[in-house]
């Protein structure tokens, strides 16, 4: 599992150990910067759905790369003009930038992942890969 600037957690191999039970797209996020992104992720037979929260941002200000198995979701706001007529009384929430990143293993279609950005929520659906199942034969007997 590759870990980066992740602060050491108390309950850290228990929860690393509950995870490794399920994909590993779900179990394992590699980095977070803040500022902190919520996000949730849900699976259905077809696909996993992925949601952050995202008010007040630009779908232009977004990148999603999917590279070597890992999906990264970044935001980079240009900082805006500043006007020598307004002085900033009170700051308490800062639309710069964050990044993130997950693994994505090989149930994942990374070439028909959709990403969409509506009403403060950046959706990604991440179709499964058709996997055929065997199909039984009859085997001759001679």
């Amino acid at each position: 599992m590759v870990k980066l600037n992740q602060p050491a957690r108390p309950f850290g191999p228990l929860l690393d150990e509950w995870f490794q039970e399920f994909p590993s797209f779900i179990g394992r996020e590699v980095s977070q910067a803040l500022p902190h992104a919520p996000v949730n992720i849900v699976e259905t037979n077809e696909a996993y759905h992925l949601e952050m929260i995202a008010p007040g941002r630009s779908k232009e200000d977004f990148k999603v790369t999917l590279e070597n198995g890992l999906l990264t979701i970044a935001f980079n706001k240009k900082p805006d003009e500043k006007n020598p007529d307004l002085k900033m009384i009170r700051k308490e929430f800062n639309l710069a930038s964050f990044k993130r990143t997950f693994t994505v293993d090989e149930k994942i279609d990374g070439a028909n992942i959709q990403a969409k950005y509506e009403a403060g929520l950046l959706k990604l659906l991440l179709p499964k890969k058709n996997v055929e199942k065997p199909h039984p034969r009859e085997i001759t007997i001679q």
